[in-house]
């Protein structure tokens, strides 16, 4: 699975943090990191809910 994020579309209103932590963090400077692209299976679950929860549709993933 590899995320990608339009940050065009991204409005850092870390819904996908709060989903899945270990791979979306917005810092301090109010911007969305992805601390891993390419995330194990055992994420896949919350990545494929933070993807369908983006109010901005900025998530997608392929695999």
């Amino acid at each position: 699975m590899k995320i990608t994020v339009d940050f065009d579309l991204c409005s850092s209103n870390a819904v996908c943090m709060s989903i899945v932590p270990e791979v979306f963090e917005v810092r301090d400077d109010g911007f969305l990191y992805i601390l891993n692209d390419e995330p194990g299976d055992e994420f896949a679950d919350r990545v494929r809910e933070a993807v369908t929860s983006c109010p901005n549709g900025a998530i997608s993933i392929e695999e």
